[in-house]
């Protein structure tokens, strides 16, 4: 587009390399291996240090894939992938972009969660930032050695409480934070060179790591309280001023802290929870889909939640802001189509204290609820009569057949999302869902399962994948430098992702996008996410085209490609 290479983050065109000989290889931003050009090779001073023959990205792709096939199980195919990333970020982007579907759950989830477990075991070397609570007073010192100002676009840090369903991993939570910003670069284009994945260490409780004498990590007990809230307030504060126009992502903190922090530091900076607003956003547009196909109005909906955790109130909040803004009631009156149950039943202001801060908005009044009436899950679904129902429990089979059968008497199209991860903690397969509701249910899984079949003809599940949505908002609060992420810029990334279901040209396919196409799914999210946050008054980019097809143009020519672009020295480009 006309003007597109003055944009900061256009990737093409010739690339400036500092480096010469060995240096050159042993950077994973320039090295290309055997696909170095000759006049590179004498540019740079690499004769001697390379087979001769020059190779093509394409066949480069082609021996990875054998290499990577040849692994003998997925954690090992986790760490070989993980060692040619340190060695070539093109070569690693596009082998996966190449076989996303097949690569997919070993770079992520749920391969990244046994990687992350063995982190200590598995070290070979260290990528990311580490702080510890013991150094607070040298967070500028040690985030100084990943550049400063605009250096920094996208920051993902854990402390790594609640990782990925398997708890308290310590130090090993960098890992996370590296596998979430490979995930913006592959669904969104964000600049692996742009990114920084931080781990805050304060200690763990889990006792494995804690008796475990090659751990990496702070072998002390989790700092909680002031000292801990100094450190968060620390960090934040100093990456701030350091990068002041880097997006912060939060990613797996205990369920004491993701909403605490959350919103402590969303009216004031562009932040993100995934935990909670990506899992929310994700969900939200399912359920929109899901609405159109079985002809249910917004405003008549009432939903039932087990399980409200973070991931739980974040789908209620998402679930409350949508119909704020789509029904032009207040978010209070919005909540009482929400009915959220937790380990004691449902959630009633009786409960008093054992409430957490996400979940008191959300507590019915003990008047509204039949005196001395049981609070189970069963008896709520017979009392209430839902359209929908999401499970966020983390208890397997908690959706029984007695529950399921009660909820398809009296909807036509149930709503029905066994969302907790992984497979073994779902709260109801949907095989089981079909056969119970004589093919009628409308579902979304948090893991993938094969279709079902009604009738004849084959049914697919859409997977609540985070990746489909969280790159694109990303994106958007990237490109636009949006001052913050309001509730009105997320609603919008919802609906644009909605607005892509393979459900509503036909109802026997997914209410979700497939994640192999979801760099085309970042680039509507992403515009989404920009032109809500133009009318809101937030970005602090300059020249953001107002015409759709501009816009989307200008999105696309600042998304980064893994292919190899020209070097040059640095200074003469």
């Amino acid at each position: 587009m006309p003007m597109s290479k003055h944009l900061p983050r256009v990737a093409s065109g010739p690339l400036e390399c500092p480096y010469e000989g060995k240096n050159v290889i042993a950077s994973s931003q320039f090295n290309k291996g055997s696909a170095f050009t000759e006049e590179e090779r004498k540019t740079f001073k690499l004769h001697g240090l390379l087979p001769p023959n020059i190779q093509t990205l394409e066949e480069q792709v082609q021996r990875a894939s054998q290499q990577y096939k040849s692994r003998p199980d997925d954690l090992a195919k986790n760490t070989f992938m993980a060692s040619m990333k340190a060695q070539n970020e093109v070569l690693y982007y596009n082998l996966v972009q190449t076989h996303l579907k097949e690569m997919f759950g070993v770079i992520y989830t749920p391969t990244e969660g046994d990687a992350i477990q063995n982190y200590s075991r598995l070290f070979r070397r260290p990528e990311g930032c580490f702080l510890n609570i013991n150094d607070q007073d040298r967070i500028e010192e040690f985030l100084s050695n990943f550049g400063r100002g605009a250096d920094v676009d996208y920051i993902v840090v854990s402390d790594g409480e609640e990782v990925l369903g398997i708890g308290d991993q310590g130090v090993g939570s960098i890992l996370i934070s590296v596998a979430k910003l490979v995930l913006t670069t592959l669904c969104a284009g964000i600049h692996p060179s742009r990114q920084l994945p931080v781990v805050l260490d304060c200690g763990t409780d889990n006792e494995s790591l804690l008796n475990d004498k090659l751990y990496l990590g702070l072998r002390q007990r989790r700092v909680r309280g002031k000292v801990y809230d100094q450190f968060v307030d620390k960090f934040v504060t100093t990456a701030r001023k350091m990068f002041p126009k880097a997006y912060i992502h939060f990613e797996d903190f205990g369920l004491q802290n993701a909403r605490r922090l959350l919103n402590r530091y969303r009216p004031h900076i562009p932040c993100f929870n995934d935990d909670i607003q990506g899992t929310g956003c994700v969900t939200l547009a399912a359920l929109m889909a899901a609405f159109h196909v079985g002809n249910i109005k917004l405003a008549d909906v009432r939903v039932v939640i087990f399980g409200s955790g973070s991931a739980g109130i974040g789908i209620a909040e998402q679930i409350t802001d949508t119909l704020a803004t789509e029904t032009g009631r207040t978010k209070q009156e919005a909540s009482r189509q929400i009915w959220c149950l937790d380990k004691p039943g449902l959630l009633l202001k009786s409960l008093g204290n054992q409430l957490t801060a996400g979940q008191a908005p959300f507590a019915r009044n003990d008047d509204e609820w039949p005196k001395g009436g049981d609070t189970d899950l069963l008896s709520v679904v017979k009392e209430v009569q839902p359209h929908v129902l999401i499970g966020t429990s983390t208890k397997p089979k908690a959706f029984t057949e007695d529950i399921i059968r009660e909820m398809a008497n009296h909807t036509e199209h149930p709503i029905i999302f066994p969302l907790s991860n992984p497979t073994r903690l779902h709260e109801a397969s949907p095989e089981d869902i079909n056969r119970w509701t004589d093919g009628r249910a409308l579902m979304a899984t948090g893991s993938p399962f094969p279709p079902v079949e009604r009738n004849g003809v084959k049914y697919e599940v859409a997977e609540c994948n985070n990746s489909t949505c969280f790159p694109g908002i990303g994106l958007g609060a990237v490109l636009s430098q949006t001052r913050i992420l309001s509730d009105k810029m997320l609603v919008a990334a919802a609906k644009a992702l909605a607005s892509q279901s393979p459900a509503l040209q036909d109802p026997n396919r997914p209410l979700l996008p497939d994640v192999e196409n979801v760099r085309e799914i970042s680039v509507d999210i992403a515009c989404a996410v920009i032109k809500t946050a133009v009318e809101e008054g937030h970005t602090q980019e300059e020249g953001i085209p107002t015409e759709e097809k501009d816009l989307e143009e200008w999105i696309r020519v600042q998304m980064w490609e893994p292919v190899y672009r020209p070097l040059v020295k640095a200074g003469q480009k």
